[in-house]
């Protein structure tokens, strides 16, 4: 079959369109014909090398997929082979006490496609038939291939770790993002007044049509000084950051008191600097989040029926272009997802 991969980590250069052997279902695995893939910043950070991330040579990136069972290994039943699908992103052991909790995302074995394992740039991949998740209809194999990591990432942040309940202001970075873009109808959804910022007037009316109440662009303006005018210099309740030491002072400086932010991502660097006598004296949450439970995903995709939250999709590519596809996530010029189609 066709696929990217790359064999050493470094920039868009190192992606190579190939031929690689065909994956095989093994006992309890489907083989499912990809039809889109959607790209993640994760992709990113795969691709330039990650501390302690040990890969299998050539590696394929990818953890947003949709398409279409082709075949089915032993011991499945109940998969029929021509229905489309949408995969699970990440793989745990399914045994452990996080695990058997609904926590999954806290198991010792977690990992992501196209991260700890071969991901979806490419038109096969073999998973465990556990990672099938029921396809939203009414939705092309591109827009569907936008919704698993990003949403699921998104919720957990909104929903099971800041909590965010009616009335509270919330500041969603970057609307233009995948998370971004998730997390802003996922407060709305849930009550929240929605603050949020871009960098370009052309992504203000979109960010609007998202259901943010606020938008700051904020290469022309502090973004903090503006949380502080809006909320009559009280701050935000709830800050979703995602871009690290770029923002994260400021992000801090937006928060009212006893204010909570959820981090998930760190796209501007490892490492911020942190006044810890305004965290204690203010008596802020600082909160990590990765990923989210499995379970999650599906009140997620009975949103996504329902027409209450809506997949973003910027542009649609060949698999053959993905570093051209890589270039412009790099360059932030997207808003919403960059899909590959093989």
């Amino acid at each position: 079959m066709k696929a990217v991969v790359f064999h050493q980590h470094g920039g868009p250069e190192v992606l190579q369109y190939e031929d690689v052997p065909d994956p095989r279902p093994g006992c309890g695995e489907v083989l499912v014909r990809i039809k889109a893939v959607a790209l993640n910043r994760l992709d990113l950070w795969v691709r330039n090398g990650l501390p302690k991330l040990r890969l299998a040579w050539p590696h394929i990136l990818g953890s947003d997929i949709a398409g279409v069972v082709e075949a089915v290994g032993d011991g499945v039943g109940g998969v029929e082979v021509g229905k489309p699908v949408l995969l699970q992103p990440a793989l745990s052991c399914g045994r452990c006490r996080m695990c058997l909790d609904g926590r999954d995302n806290l198991c010792r074995q977690y990992a992501i496609l196209g991260e700890n394992t071969r991901g979806g740039y490419a038109e096969r991949i073999a998973v465990p038939a556990t990672s099938l998740l029921p396809y939203p209809e009414g939705l092309d194999f591109e827009h569907a291939a936008c919704l698993p990591l990003t949403f699921l990432t998104a919720w957990q942040m909104v929903v099971r770790r800041a909590e965010v309940r009616a009335g509270e202001w919330v500041l969603v970075h970057a609307a233009g993002s995948g998370v971004g873009a998730a997390a802003i109808q996922i407060a709305k959804l849930h009550g929240a007044t929605v603050v949020t910022t871009v960098g370009s007037a052309d992504k203000v009316e979109k960010a609007r049509a998202l259901g943010a109440d606020h938008v700051i662009l904020y290469r022309e303006r502090d973004f903090a000084e503006e949380v502080r005018t809006l909320t009559g210099k009280r701050g935000v309740d709830v800050v979703i950051e995602h871009i690290g030491p770029a923002t994260f002072a400021g992000s801090l400086r937006s928060l009212a008191w006893g204010g909570r932010l959820v981090l998930c991502g760190s796209s501007s660097g490892p490492t911020a600097e942190v006044s810890l006598v305004d965290v204690f004296f203010r008596q802020l949450r600082i909160l990590g989040s990765t990923m989210g439970s499995k379970a999650d995903l599906f009140a997620v995709l009975d949103h996504v029926r329902a027409g209450r939250l809506r997949p973003v999709l910027d542009a649609v590519l060949p698999l053959s272009r993905a570093r051209e596809a890589h270039e412009r996530l790099e360059a932030r010029g997207q808003f919403g997802k960059i899909v590959l189609v093989p």
